[in-house]
């Protein structure tokens, strides 16, 4: 998988405009006086399916070539992403097959159906639903649409701090959530590209013991010798524990 750059953050922001939300930047009064700092939030809960994921999703799709359009996609995921590929999929009028963990709670079961997606229900764990979908994928002819380890995926997801520096080009410090490392490796280099300097911190709740092994147990990498706070967290997580 090749490193992005701005210029690929850039290119998937005019490619997903209009498809997906430009979500409101707001000043978080609430936070700013719990924190003691001023804190500005970028309301991707906004986005249809209700996170980020859609950004991603919506670019990885743009790229699909005729014939790969034609085949469909899969995708593996117990919410968010899976959502977002069905929603994105419909709307190109792209067959999807959305593989979900057994234990996917009804409603994103429900909502992930409504956007026309195939959803099987396979595995008790997530890299059972992985290796599901990997194997569907080949016996179909389908495109995998990873929900975080694909270069277009990660590209699309940094599209959001694009807009969060227009809008709030003051700030100096950016927090964001970490998960398979697909936002954060996306919105690294788009702020190391827009604001050589920023200070990008990757969030993860305090008792996640695997994640802080494999950082020890695999090599970072970087996105480039200007920007080596971006991350490309989603390479350092064995898939065992994903």
């Amino acid at each position: 998988m090749s490193m992005i750059t701005l210029a690929d953050v850039r290119a998937a922001s005019e490619r997903i405009a209009g498809k997906v939300l430009r979500t409101p930047t707001l000043r978080s009064d609430a936070v700013s006086r719990a924190t003691g700092v001023d804190v500005t939030l970028k309301l991707e809960n906004l986005q249809a399916t209700g996170a980020f994921k859609e950004r991603g999703a919506a670019n990885r799709l743009a790229l699909l070539t005729p014939k790969e359009r034609r085949a469909g996609v899969i995708a593996m995921s117990a919410g968010n992403h899976a959502q977002a590929v069905a929603r994105h999929a419909h709307l190109l009028g792209i067959q999807a097959v959305i593989v979900m963990p057994q234990f996917t709670p009804l409603t994103k079961v429900s909502r992930t159906a409504a956007w026309g997606a195939r959803v099987v229900l396979h595995g008790e764990m997530l890299a059972e639903s992985a290796a599901h979908a990997m194997e569907l994928a080949q016996r179909e002819g389908l495109v995998f649409v990873h929900p975080y380890d694909d270069a277009a995926v990660m590209a699309g997801q940094g599209t959001l701090v694009l807009e969060l520096l227009e809008d709030a080009p003051e700030l100096d410090t950016l927090v964001i959530p970490v998960g398979g490392g697909g936002l954060v490796a996306g919105c690294a280099v788009a702020a190391a590209g827009v604001k050589p300097g920023i200070e990008v911190i990757g969030s993860r709740w305090r008792r996640i013991r695997r994640w802080r092994r494999s950082c020890r147990a695999r090599p970072w990498m970087w996105a480039g010798p200007r920007s080596p706070k971006a991350l490309r967290c989603a390479i350092s997580v064995p898939s065992r524990w994903r």
